[in-house]
């Protein structure tokens, strides 16, 4: 394959005889766009991908950070969430235009731009991540299972093994249903959600407040560790590849103005799952300072003792079932697109192919067993711990996904006529910065603590 343009959108002949097949080869292309129809039909055909990337920004390793940081400082930290979930709607856009305008995902991109100890250092990192990734998935659906049916850490992380079947039902039916799953799952988690606001009764002033951005959260150190925080938990590497990958599910026609088209509708998906992500994360903050800040607990940062504060704080039993249902559902989501990605990633960086049901097993044991491991030995305060350096690990790996989608997005070689424009560019690698120092300094913090 020519090293000048490798990233000419082939036709998936091509890509077969270049060497390189289709991005989740059995999803590739299944899903037919109508075409000479009205603009809601074809943007109903393009609804789906943005669900499950908007999953990642709401799993169980988001919930202890919005938690302390309505528990400690109100509404303050909204801003933050605003702010994480605009560069997310950026970043996303960018992986999406990359898979449908090159035909590859953005981990087939990276084994045909870089060398080959490139190439594998990134893989590494990745698998990592992803890994670091399910860990939180395990740990946040034990918890949930604790909360609501009183089952031990241990049997509650085994029991997420049994998931793992789930997926393969599922892709067994198509993709559609895999993503029709992950909407409903989503649907659950916002209308718990939104009743626990409905309870909660917030000040919507302060919370109307609480999205305009604010100096002191620059000048208070304390409660820049916690936005940092909310940030660096919030775009997750692996929803970069996924989203690249996904895309190219659809049947779209290989000509400019069908790229254009698949694009818009793309963005417009994944826009409108993270404004729904977007109020997910929100709401969870919000219930915290309603309900923890107002009455002065402002120490509550962790998951289970929201869960047990909340009943005798708003008087009833159904706010924290809710909130129990919700975990479970944002665990159980997490699992299912944290796995697809793992498939995506090991094609994509090393062109090999094994089993779906074998590459799901080997990722879900490698998160399952730290978890096993450290639950037995430690009880719940090491996973809880675990949980907090499965997050840092993700933030190690995400500037080594963040600036191949920006440098391969801005490259008109590869790109064409779709190649960023200059504003954009500029938005990118400021975005780009920005995470990069806010991981880093989240890094050495988180290091310090332990």
């Amino acid at each position: 394959m020519s090293k000048k343009n490798p990233f000419n959108a082939p036709s998936r002949e091509s890509l077969s005889t270049a060497g390189t097949a289709p991005s989740l080869g059995e999803a590739h292309s299944s899903m037919k766009v109508p075409q000479n129809a009205a603009w809601w039909k074809k943007f109903l055909a393009f609804v789906g991908p943005g669900y499950l990337v908007a999953v990642g920004y709401m799993d169980p390793g988001n919930w202890a950070t919005d938690i302390a940081g309505g528990s400690q400082f109100g509404y303050t930290l909204l801003s933050v969430i605003l702010l994480s979930n605009l560069m997310a709607v950026v970043l996303q856009s960018l992986a999406g235009k990359l898979g449908i305008v090159t035909g590859r995902d953005l981990a087939q991109a990276c084994r045909e731009r870089f060398s080959m100890p490139v190439v594998m250092m990134l893989w590494i990192l990745c698998e990592l991540a992803i890994a670091a990734t399910d860990l939180a998935e395990v740990i946040g659906s034990a918890i949930a299972l604790k909360l609501l049916f009183n089952i031990p850490m241990l049997y509650g992380v085994i029991i997420t093994a049994v998931d793992v079947l789930l997926i393969l039902v599922l892709q067994n039916k198509g993709f559609r249903a895999l993503e029709t799953l992950v909407i409903v799952l989503m649907a659950t988690i916002a209308l718990c959600f939104g009743i626990d606001l409905f309870l909660a009764k917030p000040d919507m002033g302060g919370v109307l407040h609480g999205f305009v951005p604010n100096v002191e959260i620059l000048q208070n150190p304390a409660m820049l560790y916690i936005a940092i925080g909310i940030i660096g938990a919030t775009v997750m590497p692996h929803n970069l590849y996924l989203h690249s990958s996904i895309v190219q599910t659809r049947q779209i026609e290989q000509t400019p103005q069908g790229k254009k088209e698949a694009i818009r509708y793309s963005t417009m998906d994944s826009t409108i799952a993270l404004t729904l992500a977007l109020f997910i994360n929100a709401a969870i903050l919000i219930v915290s300072a309603a309900v923890f800040h107002s009455a002065g607990m402002t120490q509550v940062a962790e998951i289970a003792d929201a869960y047990h504060l909340l009943t005798p704080l708003l008087g009833t039993t159904v706010a924290s079932i809710l909130f129990g249902v919700a975990l479970l559902a944002s665990g159980q989501n997490s699992t299912l697109t944290g796995t697809l990605a793992g498939q995506i990633v090991m094609e994509g960086f090393l062109n090999i192919r094994i089993p779906a049901w074998l590459r799901r097993l080997v990722t879900r044991l490698i998160a399952i067993i730290p978890a096993v491991i450290v639950t037995a030995i430690a009880g719940e305060h090491g996973t809880e711990e675990l949980l907090i350096l499965s997050q840092v690990v993700l933030s190690l790996q995400l500037p080594f996904a963040v600036i191949p989608l920006v440098m391969f997005t801005s490259d008109k070689k590869s790109m064409g006529a779709f190649a960023n424009k200059l504003w954009l560019k500029i938005i990118s690698w400021v975005i780009t910065a920005v995470i990069v120092m806010l991981n880093v300094y989240l890094i050495i913090q988180t290091i310090r603590l332990f």
